[in-house]
């Protein structure tokens, strides 16, 4: 048992029910892992110079020479282990979380959520604060304990031989038995993003009156992964015709950042895992092309990730084999649809904060438009929506992005509600 004391919301103050126990690789790992790296064989990459066919051989090249001999995992995690980690089973299945104990009167819960390529990392940025707003210029009565989960199937929270079919709403259910059985709180907050925000709106679909609110990166639709054709951005409609040229190169562009590994993922990820556990020049490829494309970083990726950041990101993924289960998750959401809990509307019921960011905003939409054209159109009616913000920055990684921004968000969500 440790000493250390948290105060739990609505109830003096008690030890942390568990012990941390913090991340280590085993060197064997990082010898294989380095091996791997020098005996890496290099496709032709001819006319590639612009990116256009897919992840330029010359900068993933210069970032697997950094990778093998310049890259320290030892320094990233002695930084991971700065935090709490703790590993738990929540009924039968693995789980790491991230622990920032809240520095104030009284912290709320706050459980956050992560999605694909993201690790428990990303939410880095913003535990601090969060969890110390005193520190940070704010109130500490809106300090949170901060716990972050790694996604079940994603880093330390594996491997899942007994659960292949794993999935958004299914990890809710996990995160509401690990926020009250195991920690043993009676009400608690969630925030998420990307899949992330998926879990985070199941939370506040199926046990709305055990949440104080929900905050999450997006306003989709529960559903978003049903149907035939859920590989399918556009559903299988063409382009509609008489469109302005820059709205029509829009969609055309919106479409190319997701549509590859939405099909992939959806339609054939363990064959896609093969290559990707087996080459970690590979799966750097894989999951870098979308840290290019989806964060807001006006051409030159570094501007938002270091390679030191972009490789420890990789290596969580790397050195727990996770890969493949990772990307399964995207047909599992697909192959066991969402279905409600409740009839009752809006199908979220917790109050709902939404950030947007410009980087995502949909083709067609200006940032100042963005909040109004959520309202008009058919997902605003699933939340019970009390605070949403559009922002002209940021992109994909909202709390690595633009973190500060994320957290004022945040904190207006659960202002007086908790």
């Amino acid at each position: 048992m440790s000493h250390e004391t948290t105060p739990l919301h609505g109830a003096e103050a008690r030890p942390f029910p568990l012990e941390p126990t913090p991340i280590h690789v085993p060197d064997d790992v990082l010898a294989d892992l380095r091996q791997r790296l020098e005996l890496t064989r290099w496709p032709d990459d001819a006319g590639n110079n612009d990116w256009h066919y897919g992840v330029n051989r010359t900068y993933l090249q210069e970032l697997v020479d950094y990778w093998r001999t310049g890259y320290d995992w030892r320094k990233a995690e002695a930084a991971i282990n700065a935090y709490e980690h703790h590993h738990v089973e929540v009924e039968g299945v693995p789980v790491h979380f991230m622990r920032k104990p809240g520095v104030g009167p009284n912290p709320t819960p706050l459980i956050l959520t992560h999605g694909w390529p993201w690790t428990f990392w990303h939410w880095s940025k913003v535990v601090d604060p969060l969890a110390d707003p005193g520190a940070y210029g704010g109130d500490p009565a809106e300090a949170f304990d901060v716990i972050v989960p790694s996604f079940p199937g994603f880093g330390f929270s594996a491997p899942l031989p007994d659960d292949p079919d794993m999935n958004f709403w299914k990890v809710a259910d996990l995160w509401h038995s690990l926020m009250t059985r195991t920690l043993g709180h009676e009400k608690y907050a969630a925030a998420g993003c990307d899949v992330g925000a998926l879990v985070t709106g199941q939370l506040g679909h199926k046990y709305a009156d055990e949440l104080y609110a929900i905050h999450i990166g997006s306003g989709q639709k529960l559903t978003l992964f049903d149907g035939d054709r859920a590989w399918d951005l556009s559903g299988g409609r063409p382009i509609p015709d008489g469109l302005p040229a820059d709205v029509h190169a829009q969609i055309v562009a919106w479409e190319k950042r997701f549509a590859v590994h939405l099909a992939a993922h959806v339609l054939g990820p363990s064959t896609l895992a093969y290559g990707l556990s087996d080459s970690p020049a590979g799966m750097l490829a894989w999951i870098l092309e979308r840290w290019v494309n989806w964060s807001d970083n006006g051409g030159d990726v570094e501007t938002v990730f270091t390679k030191d950041d972009l490789l420890t990101h990789a290596m969580i993924f790397w050195v727990t084999n996770t890969i493949g289960t990772s990307i399964r998750t995207y047909a599992n959401n697909n192959r066991y649809p969402w279905t409600p809990s409740h009839d009752r509307r809006p199908t979220v019921e917790a109050p709902t904060g939404i950030t947007f960011v410009g980087y995502e905003n949909p083709p067609g939409v200006s940032t100042d438009r963005r909040v109004q054209s959520f309202l008009d159109g058919d997902r605003a009616a699933w939340y019970n929506h009390v605070n949403l913000t559009a922002h002209d920055h940021g992109g994909h990684f909202i709390p690595w992005e633009i973190p500060e921004l994320w957290v004022d968000d945040l904190r207006r969500t659960f202002r007086g509600r908790r």
